[in-house]
Order: C-alpha cells, then structure tokens, then sequence
C-alpha cells in the first residue's frame, strides 16, 4: 500500500485542506496520512475565514509519528507561520523526501488576504525551491513570479518560467476556467518544455477545495510511481470530474466530491 503525507490545515467544513487531501488520497488507494499546523473556522453569518495556528512542538510531534512510517510521496497545503513552513524545509532535506509537491496556499477561497507577506516570502525562498511539482493557481502564480495579474496562457508561461526559476522541478500553474481561453487550461514546464492539460469549461459555483484535490492527486500519481506528467494528467481528469460533482453545502459555499468515475 503506497502512503502519502499531507502537511495543512483543516478545514472544519470538511470541503478543503487536509479533510479534501485525505478524501482523495483514499479515492485513489493511497493510505494518507496528516499533520495539522492549523485549523481555518468559518463564521456561520458570512462565511469569513478564521486560521487558528497548532503550536510549533504539536506539528513537530505529527510529523514524527508519520515519518516513522515510511512515505512514498508528500504534499504541503496551508502552512501559516513562517516556523512551520521552515519545519517542512527540515523534514524534506533531512529525511531525503522524494515525490513532493507543494501547493503554495497563499488566500482561503473567498478571501483576499490571509497568509502574511513574511509567509508568502517564506513559501517562495525557502519551501517552492524543495519541490518536486509546485502547484500555484493565477492568483497564487502572479505572487510566486511578481507578475501582475494572469489571464492568458502566454501569461502562464511567463510565470512558469520565473517560478522554475526559484528551483523547483516541475511548476503545474491551475489555470482552470481563469483565462482567456475556451478550454480550461493547466501548464506544466519542467525547464524546458511546456505542456498543456484541457478540459471543457465547467465553471460551476461548486469548486471549494478544487485547488487541495488536485495536488492530492497528483500527490497519489506520484506515490504510485507515475511520472509527473502521467500523475498530472490524470489528476485532471479527476479533478474535472469533482468539480462537475460538485454540490451546494449551504448558501456560502458549494463543494468538489472527489469520485473515482
């Protein structure tokens, strides 16, 4: 049985974070297991996001638990201090991780600004540089490059490159039904090569905890011993078929189902 770590928040609606990450590993016969750093709470009246940091010495006692066991592939999602993010720098470099992906969460859906500058910075110097596949959607893109907002696939491109630049091995910019383009586009490049993944344009309002599902999926791909181009494509196809499941939760927000067909 292949396993898989996801280092993130919980999100307690259950449609994001390491509850999406775990659905999905499962959903693809990965055993997954997790590492809380934080836990995002939502008020009731309008949905506002509300991140609870886990102390330092909590997060460190997951991870070595985990890590005990043995991993085949690794994945970050919200991580909301610049000491955690520098704690999964550690845990990467000293246990020799392979098959990292790091989904560089910067804003929960919704919101405008929830992470730091400090932790953007952090994220960009210190943790994008150990991956293995980093996974920014536009806005998360734009951030990691210093472009301006990115709406064409041309864009997308530009921003590939300057993020490679910072050291990962693979940048899979999410770019969905965000662009100009009548197909919803993602864009891996590996430093040399770009490659394209379309799907038809749903655009339906049921996406919270899209962005979490597809990194897992790709995290699973991984852990399976796929390439990063095959564990991609089929990563989209699975995230494009959440997204066209996906159903109301109540009247704030609607939600990915992570389905096997």
């Amino acid at each position: 049985m292949k396993k898989a770590l996801t280092l993130a928040g919980s999100d307690t609606s259950g449609g994001a974070g390491i509850q999406a990450d775990l659905k999905t590993f499962h959903t693809l016969d990965v055993y997954g297991m997790s590492a809380l750093n934080t836990l995002v709470t939502m008020d009731p009246q309008g949905w506002a996001h509300r991140v609870h940091p886990i102390p330092l010495e909590t997060v460190e006692a997951q991870l070595e638990t985990i890590l005990s066991t043995g991993l085949d592939a690794m994945k970050t999602g919200m991580l909301s201090t610049v000491e955690v993010i520098q704690l999964a720098v550690d845990v990467i470099e000293q246990h020799h991780l392979r098959n990292v992906v790091i989904d560089p969460v910067m804003v929960c859906k919704g919101e405008t600004d929830v992470l730091h500058p400090e932790i953007k910075e952090a994220l960009r110097d210190r943790l994008v540089p150990k991956a293995t596949v980093v996974t920014p959607n536009l806005f998360e893109a734009a951030q990691l490059a210093g472009m301006e907002p990115i709406t064409t696939l041309e864009e997308m491109k530009e921003a590939a490159q300057v993020i490679h630049r910072l050291g990962p091995s693979y940048v899979l910019i999410k770019g969905g039904s965000g662009i100009d383009h009548e197909q919803a586009v993602d864009l891996l490049f590996d430093g040399k090569t770009f490659t394209t993944y379309e799907s038809e344009k749903l655009d339906p309002p049921h996406t919270h905890g899209a962005g979490c599902t597809y990194s897992a999926a790709v995290t699973a791909g991984l852990a399976h011993g796929n390439s990063v181009e095959e564990a991609v494509r089929q990563a989209k196809t699975f995230i494009t078929r959440a997204i066209g499941n996906g159903f109301p939760l109540n009247q704030h927000v609607g939600t990915v189902r992570q389905l096997r067909s």
